[in-house]
């Protein structure tokens, strides 16, 4: 059982435990004496993201890593899969990013790559873990650099990729991110007409009405201004939502299907998030179809384990195993439209091509996620609720990785709505309860 590192890396308020400037030391020393272990003179590539507290959280990340010996090269602001392509490249000993994705700016996390430009697995996570328990002298004096052909370089492998997008009227919401300088350069640089929206960061202002979580902006604009789609990343570019020329969203079951169908996948991986109608088209056609748990390394433990190469969830946190490592927002947008050249027309002409069934997702706030998911009477409940559906429904409530939340999920031709409210006043009783044991 890991302590600190989620699904995601380790994530919590910038400034407050875990995440402050003193455990951050730590956790560079403890992940330094770790790649030691790995090579004799470790390098590992460092970039952030545009929040105010990524600067501090860097340097002492830097210094921990440092005095252990490790070389350590700025890329600095980079969206996180450029990290995990450089770290493959360069032959690095693994990259590291600063970085809270998609939540606000208080937030902020630290996520390790290793050379394969692959997460860290489990267990090396869980040994960084165990090395933080003990005392790490300084072990030598580490140096430091800035690598300043990273962006060019990582431009230079998405653009590999990028289909002729001459005559492309395209608005990006760059979420005030790590993508907003690297956005405008590659879609105007394949051929488009760029409009650039929420491409300001002051530090503050990162994910904020604004990015893949909130779309809405995006999508009166393109459908204002007449452009042909929107793509809205969030705040480190893993991930990415499409908007059609009338404003319409596009999520990560879409871009799945059309890609399968594009690239003659012979499966898809989604999670247990994935909507049920994705699953039923994908069958339909003779496709298979795989669910993993939450988080993209989960979906690619189950892209390993089925042979397959097309993964990943309703964010927009799309794995094209075949190109890249890791879910990368700004390939999955070129390949998404790459996908539409193959097969013909634009996101609006398939946008009926997958309609999804009605999905409720409600955030119930808890004070201890691990008592509330073990208590048998949530089982129950969970049973009951799928039960009402009588077979033409999902039901899935999971603790979130990163945040003190259980998230309710409904997916039902009719009815969801009404079973996941009642669903989550149980979640949220049997935390009140457990918060006054």
């Amino acid at each position: 059982m890991r302590r600190y590192f989620g699904t995601d890396g380790v994530r919590g308020e910038a400034g407050k435990p875990p995440l402050t400037p003193e455990f951050v030391l730590k956790l560079g020393q403890a992940a330094g004496a770790y790649f030691r272990t790995q090579e004799k003179r470790p390098v590992v590539l460092l970039a952030k993201d545009t929040r105010e507290s990524s600067d501090l959280l860097e340097a002492a990340l830097a210094a921990g890593l440092m005095s252990q010996g490790v070389r350590v090269e700025h890329l600095g602001v980079l969206p996180t899969p450029g990290v995990a392509h450089l770290t493959k490249a360069l032959k690095a000993t693994a990259g590291a990013v600063i970085s809270a994705s998609h939540n606000p700016y208080q937030d902020n996390g630290i996520k390790f790559f290793g050379p394969t430009g692959e997460k860290l697995p489990d267990e090396a996570e869980e040994e960084i873990e165990r090395l933080l328990l003990e005392d790490h002298p300084t072990r030598g004096i580490g140096t430091v650099g800035d690598f300043r052909e990273a962006e060019r370089m990582y431009l230079d492998f998405l653009l590999a990729h990028a289909p002729d997008l001459t005559g492309l009227k395209v608005g990006l919401d760059l979420a005030h991110g790590a993508t907003y300088r690297i956005g405008p350069k590659l879609f105007q640089k394949a051929g488009a007409e760029v409009m650039a929206f929420f491409n300001t960061p002051d530090g503050r202002n990162i994910n904020r009405g604004c990015g893949s979580t909130h779309p809405e902006a995006l999508s009166r604009f393109v459908a204002e201004l007449g452009l042909d789609l929107g793509l809205a990343f969030d705040g480190d570019g893993d991930r990415v939502q499409l908007v059609d020329r009338k404003g319409r969203l596009f999520h990560g079951d879409h871009v799945l299907y059309l890609a399968a169908l594009a690239f003659g996948e012979k499966g898809v991986v989604g999670t247990v998030m994935s909507n049920m109608a994705l699953e039923v088209a994908l069958k339909e056609r003779g496709l298979a179809f795989h669910r993993a748990a939450v988080g993209d390394r989960y979906v690619l433990e189950k892209l390993k384990e089925t042979g397959l190469a097309l993964g990943g969830e309703p964010s927009g946190h799309v794995i094209f195993l075949r190109h890249h490592t890791t879910g990368d927002g700004l390939l999955t947008a070129l390949l998404t439209l790459k996908a539409l050249k193959a097969l013909g027309g634009d996101l609006a002409d398939w946008y009926e091509a997958l309609p999804l069934y009605p999905q409720v997702l409600l955030n119930v706030r808890v004070s201890d996620k691990a008592k509330v998911m073990a208590d048998p009477r949530l089982g129950e409940a969970v049973r009951e609720a799928e039960a009402r559906l009588g077979g033409r429904g999902r039901v899935n409530v999971r603790p979130s990785g990163t945040e003190p939340v259980i998230r309710v999920m409904v997916e039902a031709e009719e009815g969801a709505e009404e079973v996941a409210r009642e669903l989550a006043e149980r979640v949220r009783a049997l935390s009140q309860e457990a918060q006054a044991v």
